[in-house]
């Protein structure tokens, strides 16, 4: 039986084609909204967080401005008003019902800030209807609690919010993300061996770095939710000062790149002390030089670095639902998880 999951995961060329059409020609209210302001303030929680990293990360390397990710508890519990002038304030939010992030906005709001919504819930959801600008994404329903293509397309839109910001990209890049992603659907590339390498492992660690580090991240969050592992995720750069510690011949490593850029021979090299160590290595994305480094190898998307995390994912979903029914586990309903989770 094909899993939600696995038909959700296959919906996200169409997903990313209408996203990507409805948001490009958007980038100019971008524009004009941030005219205004210096810095990037994300606010997000779960996977929408991990897609906030690759938002923080692009928007510093090619639009040249400060970010960070905020934290709603100083909203929520803390309730400390802070000077947000001159901040563009970014929520983040699959379904746009999470109260926290809605909160949040709007405290953002009051503190001075201009106020994004990046949606799957469309314009009439709480989160759209607060914010100053919706960039409502096009995914669909979304019946599987793991995100896939609704984490996609988040992606997707913090690159038109990029590009609206003055990245120094070309914005035909990310048109060809919808073919790329269709690649490696049809070809993830070792899955089967990826698979086998996990099944009876505890845990595991998934590293990246820069632009590739958002993809850890969520590939590490997915093993968790859906197949139950002791995934951690981390900057190759952290996991040298001292969690390298924990790879070993039961404790495997992820290593995550795009096929090129500044991190791709930090993550080789990893790759290469790892397997040296007498632990598995396994490569997703980094072309055939990680792949060359590694024990198994997923494929990654013929793609610059600023657009590659909406690839990179890819990969990770297919074998974290293969892992999970290969471990007896529902992918579809992980336990004690809901598609819309609520926090005080």
């Amino acid at each position: 039986m094909t899993t939600k999951m696995r038909s959700e995961i296959a919906e996200q060329p169409a997903a990313l084609r209408a996203t990507i059409d409805a948001l490009l020609p958007r980038t100019a209210e971008v524009q004009a909204l941030a005219r205004d302001t210096r810095q990037t303030l994300f606010v997000a929680r779960g996977t929408s967080d991990n897609a906030a990293v690759y938002g923080r990360y692009l928007i510093e390397a090619r639009a040249g401005r400060l970010s960070a990710l905020g934290a709603p508890s100083i909203a929520t519990t803390y309730r400390r008003k802070l000077d947000l002038e001159g901040v563009l304030a970014v929520g983040l939010s699959q379904s746009g019902r999470t109260e926290e992030i809605v909160e949040t906005i709007e405290w953002a709001k009051a503190c001075g800030a201009k106020t994004v919504a990046i949606t799957n819930g469309g314009e009439d959801s709480p989160l759209a209807q607060v914010a100053d600008l919706a960039l409502c994404t096009l995914a669909g329903e979304e019946k599987a609690v793991p995100a896939t293509k609704t984490y996609t397309t988040q992606l997707a839109a913090l690159a038109v919010l990029a590009l609206g910001l003055g990245a120094d990209v070309d914005p035909d890049d990310l048109r060809r993300v919808p073919d790329a992603v269709e690649k490696l659907i049809s070809d993830p590339g070792d899955l089967q061996a990826v698979v086998d390498g996990l099944a009876d492992k505890p845990g595991v660690v998934v590293s990246g770095r820069g632009l590739a580090f958002s993809t850890a991240l969520e590939l590490a969050l997915k093993l968790k939710e859906a197949c139950y592992l002791h995934a951690m995720g981390l900057s190759y750069a952290d996991l040298l000062h001292g969690p390298i510690a924990v790879v070993d011949e039961d404790t495997p490593a992820i290593l995550v790149a795009a096929g090129e850029g500044p991190t791709l021979a930090g993550t080789i090299a990893l790759a290469q002390r790892v397997t040296g160590a007498g632990a598995s290595a396994f490569g997703v994305g980094g072309g055939t030089e990680l792949a060359a480094a590694s024990t198994a190898a997923l494929n990654g998307p013929d793609l610059p670095e600023w657009v590659a995390p909406l690839g990179l994912i890819v990969p990770g979903q297919l074998l974290t639902e293969a892992l999970a029914r290969r471990l007896g586990i529902d992918p579809d309903a992980p336990r004690g998880l809901n598609k819309v989770t609520q926090t005080d």
